[in-house]
């Protein structure tokens, strides 16, 4: 073969660097892989921590209770284990059996063990103190992912200023990758806290230099605001497979296969990275960007990052609750605990690409206004459900909702850079970022203690109000003023206001004459 042939497939991978929409693919596959290991998780640790920590605790304690109950029944009256001792006291699998040899009273004794401990109902688990202590555990464990996140997420915003997206965004991956290997082979609390929190590091490089990539590539703002759209849908579509696709595997084939695959998946993001974006390149903003403090003193800024905090707080407190509550109240399977956050991925997914386009026409502020509403209402509605059918109706309108405000506050972040700061992104993504963290650091962490003193439906109330209270405020995000600074830029910038200037001139000096030109230069 040729030497020119050999070079076609890396000749296209070159050409194929600039083109926007790659990078789109970049952060669509980043975006997907994180929130599919951030929801991986949601119903496999609470039934994870239920088996190995309670059952095996119980278990321990009392084997007569569980495994020796079948061969006891199985067993003869007069079999082997009942042997030839002068006692009247004799051990069955670790258990005190008193017999009256004399009298040959054996096989009236050996069921009374089974009739003291009537079975519950199938699917039913034991132990609701338990799973009471365990709702704050769990939603500590959730909860440490978005508070490391929340911490790093400043940092990684001054490191893309200095330094470009491209080594952030390739960092993020091998930790991605560490910490999903980490969380297969992890078997205790503390590891699996560890692996979540190590998480945390990897999104934030992840989440900030995607985005803030986004927004320097697209610099036009309906452009943005779909390609903003099509990244979101990323997200959706890692927390729509997700939950049901680590319920399934977690109850079918065991707790490692679902992070096994996962890593395999992550390995294949970073051969795209490496081909699309040559990460072993610096190339920091030629303009120095706004300083985070600056940003966060804007209050449109705040405004914004308010909406995405709270409307995802609501999905965030119900991550770490609703399962446990559908194990208290609905006696549910292993594999409906995932399946129960379905309808909220699948409407997430409809709602961030629907409206990445259409906020731009409606108004961005008034689509983030009826969606806070929404989110508020389908809340109050979740703690009605009866069975995982009732939940169908609430978690759609739940992730639909949020789908809304997530595709119009993204772009209105970059906008509201252009229009008043300056056009540097890693900083303001930073602050999105955060703004998501709050609600998935708050959420959970809070959630548990909430549910465990004034119960689960409170939970959901209160949350629910606060949307419906918050919403509101996004109409000061209907028409934000500029700067005076950017205003000269924009004035200078714009085609229409220099044509309308020329042609004051000429209508001051009609009918034009030899000397107009000259005149018109010392007016000035």
């Amino acid at each position: 073969m040729p030497p020119a042939a050999k070079r076609v497939p890396w000749r296209w991978l070159v050409a194929g660097r600039a083109p926007r929409r790659l990078v789109l693919v970049v952060v669509f596959v980043a975006l997907l892989l994180d929130n599919m290991l951030l929801t991986v998780v949601v119903p496999i640790v609470p039934t994870f921590l239920y088996t190995t920590e309670y059952e095996g605790t119980n278990s321990s304690v009392a084997p007569a209770q569980t495994e020796p109950a079948s061969p006891a029944l199985k067993a003869p009256p007069f079999s082997s284990m009942f042997s030839y001792f002068d006692n009247s006291t004799v051990t069955v699998s670790g258990s005190m059996i008193a017999v009256d040899l004399a009298n040959g009273t054996e096989s009236s004794h050996l069921p009374q063990p089974l009739a003291s401990s009537p079975p519950l109902p199938s699917g039913c688990p034991e132990g609701k103190e338990f799973l009471a202590k365990e709702n704050i555990r769990v939603g500590l464990l959730f909860a440490s992912k978005a508070l490391v996140q929340l911490v790093i997420n400043p940092s990684v915003g001054l490191l893309t200023n200095r330094i470009g997206y491209h080594i952030p965004m390739f960092i993020g991956f091998i930790i991605m990758f560490l910490s999903t290997v980490m969380f297969a082979f992890s078997g205790t609390y503390t590891l699996l806290f560890i692996a979540r929190a190590l998480q945390g590091i990897g999104s934030s490089f992840s989440s900030v230099a995607g985005l803030g990539m986004l927004a320097s590539v697209y610099t036009d703002d309906f452009e943005r605001g779909n390609a903003m759209g099509i990244a979101l849908g990323g997200l959706a579509l890692g927390v729509l497979i997700g939950a049901p696709f680590g319920s399934v595997m977690y109850a079918f084939v065991g707790k490692s296969s679902p992070f096994l695959v996962l890593a395999f998946l992550a390995l294949l993001d970073g051969a795209l990275q490496l081909c699309i974006l040559q990460p072993s390149k610096i190339s920091p903003e030629s303009t120095k960007g706004t300083p985070v403090f600056t940003l966060l003193r804007d209050p449109y800024i705040l405004v914004a990052a308010g909406a995405l905090c709270f409307s995802n707080m609501g999905v965030a407190m119900l991550e770490p609750t609703l399962p446990i509550w559908m194990m208290q109240t609905m006696c549910s399977p292993k594999w409906q605990l995932g399946m129960a956050f379905l309808p909220a991925s699948i409407s997430y997914l409809i709602g961030t690409n629907l409206f990445g386009i259409l906020a731009n026409k409606m108004g961005r502020w008034l689509c983030s206004l009826i969606g806070m509403a929404v989110v508020g209402i389908s809340l109050l509605c979740v703690p009605l459900a009866k069975n995982i059918y009732g939940l169908i109706g609430p978690n759609s309108g739940l992730g639909f909702a949020i789908g809304m405000v997530d595709s119009s506050m993204m772009p209105i972040m970059g906008y509201l850079v252009d229009l008043r700061h300056t056009s540097v992104y890693g900083n303001v993504y930073a602050i999105a970022d955060v703004a998501f963290c709050m609600g998935f650091a708050i959420g959970p962490s809070t959630g548990g203690a909430i549910v465990r003193a004034i119960g689960f439906p409170w939970l959901m109330i209160i949350i629910g109000v606060i949307n419906i209270a918050y919403a509101p405020l996004c109409w000061y995000l209907r028409n934000p003023p500029a700067k005076e600074e950017k205003i000269a830029i924009l004035s200078q910038e714009c085609p229409m206001q220099t044509k309308s200037y020329t042609t004051q001139k000429t209508l001051r000096d009609f009918p034009l004459t030899d000397d107009s030109d000259v005149e018109a230069e010392n007016a000035e």
